[in-house]
């Protein structure tokens, strides 16, 4: 960490509120759209994000000044999120994988259009969603360990760290995500009758 987050962290640590506040303006853009990531929608999102920040400044005396504060937040944003689905295995919980009217504008911005062609638009708009439905119909840890790769660009050093767990797992965890994905995107392309080839020639 440079010298001023340390200092941020050491005020926070001996109870300045205002410090710990300066350490919510630094942070929170990135603990939102980590949390949106996982949640998949803005609600969700925002309450995860608050819980994260509440934890944290109940729980910043046992941070490390050697490790890394965004990823210690990190850390904090997945055990919570993997808890309340653990608490939500049995009910019927159907908001999110109904994003479509909160998620639009923020995912949007991460995944424009590279082509002003109104058919790929739609094309691209058509896989965005079968990859946000796919990832919500994932079991959380499989979703956990994708959001941290792929949307955080996280190394499976980083990934064991945050997940408390070791590097072979975060390897087979990861892999096994990736194939569950992959058949969740086929099966619902095939339902939608949406032809995959045209992306994967796109890709090759």
């Amino acid at each position: 960490m440079n010298d001023k987050l340390t200092e941020l962290v050491h005020r926070a640590q001996q109870g300045s509120t205002s410090a710990f506040e300066e350490l919510v303006v630094l942070y929170q853009d990135k603990v939102f759209s980590h949390c949106y990531h996982l949640t998949g929608n803005y609600s969700d999102a925002q309450d995860l994000a608050q819980e994260v920040f509440v934890r944290a400044y109940k729980g910043i005396k046992s941070f490390r000044n050697e490790a890394d504060f965004g990823t210690w937040l990190h850390r904090i944003a997945i055990n919570q999120y993997l808890n309340l689905r653990r608490k939500e295995k049995n009910n019927n919980h159907l908001s999110l994988d109904e994003p479509l009217s909160t998620d639009e504008g923020e995912m949007l911005r991460q995944v424009a259009a590279s082509s002003d062609d109104p058919v790929e638009t739609v094309e691209r708009e058509d896989l965005r969603q079968l990859v946000s439905t796919g990832l919500e119909r994932l079991p959380p840890e499989f979703k956990a360990v994708l959001v941290l790769r792929e949307f955080n660009d996280y190394s499976y050093e980083q990934m064991a760290d945050i997940m408390e767990c070791s590097l072979g797992t975060v390897k087979s965890r990861l892999n096994r995500a990736r194939k569950a994905l992959r058949n969740e995107i086929t099966a619902l392309a095939r339902k939608a009758g949406i032809d995959l080839g045209t992306y994967a020639s796109e890709n090759e």
